[in-house]
C-alpha cells in the first residue's frame, strides 16, 4: 500500500497545480487535471483493485470519472452531456462495488428515504436554471448519485470500509459546485471548493480497495 499512498499524495499535488493554473487561466491546463485523475486510477491499481470484485468495480468507476474529468473541461454542450453520462455510470459502478461487500439493505433504504429531501431541494434549486433539454439528464443524475450515497450507507452498515460513506457524501457535495458553476453562477470559487472534495473522494475510494 505504500505506493498507493504515494500516488494518492501525487493526486493532491497535481490538483494543487491545476488549481493554480485554473486561477491564472493557463492554456492546456486540462492535461494537468487529467494527470491528477490518472493518479487516482493508479492509486487504486497500486492498492490492489484488480484482485477483488469490489476493487474492479471501483476501478471501473474511477476510470469513467477520469474520462469525465477531461470531458467537462472541453467547450460545448455535447461534451458536457457526454461527461455527465460518464459520471452517471461512475455512480452506478460504485453502487455495484458497494453491492459486493454484504451491504445492509435496510440501512441503504433508510438512507435513500432521508436523502430524498436534499435531492428534492437540489432539484428545486436548479430547476429555474435548467433549459428543457437539460432537465431530464440532470434529474437522472441527481437520482443516481443519491442512490450511490445511500448504497454507501448500506455498505458501511454491512462489511464495507467506513471511509466510503464520507467519501460518497463529499462526491455528492462536489457535484453541487459543478452544478452551480454550470447552471447558476460561474466562478473560480466553485472549483476551489468543489475539486478538492471530488478528488479527495476518489482517492478514498481508490485506497478503500486495500482496506477490505
Amino acid at each position: 500500500m505504500i505506493l498507493a499512498y504515494v500516488l494518492a499524495g501525487a493526486t493532491g499535488a497535481l490538483l494543487a497545480v491545476f488549481l493554480v493554473l485554473e486561477k491564472k487561466q493557463v492554456p492546456r491546463r486540462v492535461w494537468v487535471k487529467g494527470a491528477a485523475s490518472a493518479a487516482f486510477v493508479s492509486t487504486a491499481l497500486a492498492a490492489g483493485a484488480a484482485d477483488s470484485g469490489y476493487g474492479r468495480w471501483i476501478l471501473a468507476g474511477l476510470c469513467l470519472g477520469a474520462l469525465g474529468d477531461v470531458l467537462l473541461e472541453l467547450a460545448g454542450r455535447r461534451w458536457f452531456l457526454i461527461g455527465l453520462a460518464a459520471f452517471l455510470f461512475t455512480q452506478l459502478t460504485y453502487v455495484g462495488a458497494f453491492a459486493t461487500v454484504r451491504p445492509h439493505v435496510a440501512a441503504a433504504a433508510i438512507a435513500a428515504a432521508g436523502l430524498a429531501v436534499p435531492a428534492a431541494l437540489v432539484t428545486r434549486w436548479l430547476w429555474p436554471h435548467l433549459g428543457r433539454d437539460m432537465r431530464g439528464p440532470v434529474i437522472a443524475y441527481i437520482v443516481v448519485i443519491t442512490a450511490m450515497v445511500a448504497a454507501a450507507g448500506g455498505a458501511v452498515a454491512g462489511a464495507g470500509p467506513v471511509a466510503v460513506l464520507p467519501a460518497a457524501v463529499a462526491f455528492y457535495v462536489s457535484d453541487l459546485f459543478v452544478a452551480r458553476d454550470r447552471f447558476v453562477a460561474r466562478g473560480f470559487a466553485n472549483r476551489l471548493l468543489g475539486l478538492p472534495l471530488y478528488y479527495g473522494a476518489q482517492v478514498v475510494f481508490a485506497l478503500s480497495v486495500g482496506w477490505l
